[in-house]
């Protein structure tokens, strides 16, 4: 449960998110915020490349456009959409009309659909690169943060899928998606969300 906000002691939070209304909600109550289902790793995935040159305030606000245009992101429905999908999407004003884009989410579908012949789930694979906590940095300022943009872990990660053929997938992709989807904590420090991140991640069960 997030800390009450007033005017006289307004909530402390990254700067990152500065007094932006929809950032601000993001980072109190997603952001950090450790992740183990598939679809949501893969909305989160998908949306990060679509990110590719833009602020993520952009992609946030069309989110709910996006999940409308992409059958929730379902792997499995979106796995099927055919060139027609496409053709209807690169005309939807609501969401990011780049073919790349939209044709790399398709084929990521379709590439998870094949993970999953081999892995228990998504989130079971994603969890697998997982840092050691001892791996991170003592204390998490805005000055480190700023040089936070890939780690080995998100190298790793990136280096796997994309042998395994999925796009949009690189190290500071990665990273981006390890920091939101709770395998690491880049909350700073003095941030009131850094500590119900991380007991959030201590009730957590990894997935395996």
């Amino acid at each position: 449960m997030t800390s009450p906000e007033t005017a006289s002691q307004p909530r402390v939070r990254c700067s990152w998110c500065g007094t932006i209304e929809d950032y601000c909600h993001y980072h109190d109550h997603e952001w950090g915020f450790p992740v183990d289902d598939d679809r949501r790793l893969f909305e989160k995935l998908c949306l990060e490349g679509f990110q590719s040159g833009l602020s993520w305030l952009t992609i946030l606000r069309k989110r709910e456009n996006f999940r409308k245009a992409f059958a929730n992101f379902e792997i499995d429905k979106v796995a099927r959409f055919t060139a027609r999908d496409v053709e209807r999407l690169l005309g939807d004003a609501g969401i990011i009309r780049h073919r790349g884009k939209i044709e790399a989410a398709i084929h990521n579908a379709r590439c998870a659909q094949d993970l999953l012949k081999t892995e228990p789930s998504l989130a079971a694979y994603f969890w697998k690169f997982e840092p050691d906590p001892k791996s991170r940095p003592r204390k998490v300022t805005p000055e480190v943060l700023r040089e936070l943009t890939t780690s080995p872990e998100s190298v790793a990660l990136s280096k796997d899928l994309k042998k395994r053929g999925w796009k949009f997938v690189g190290p500071t992709t990665m990273y981006a998606l390890m920091q939101a989807m709770g395998l690491v904590n880049d909350h700073h420090e003095g941030c009131a969300t850094r500590a119900e991140v991380l007991k959030a991640r201590k009730a957590f069960k990894v997935p395996r």
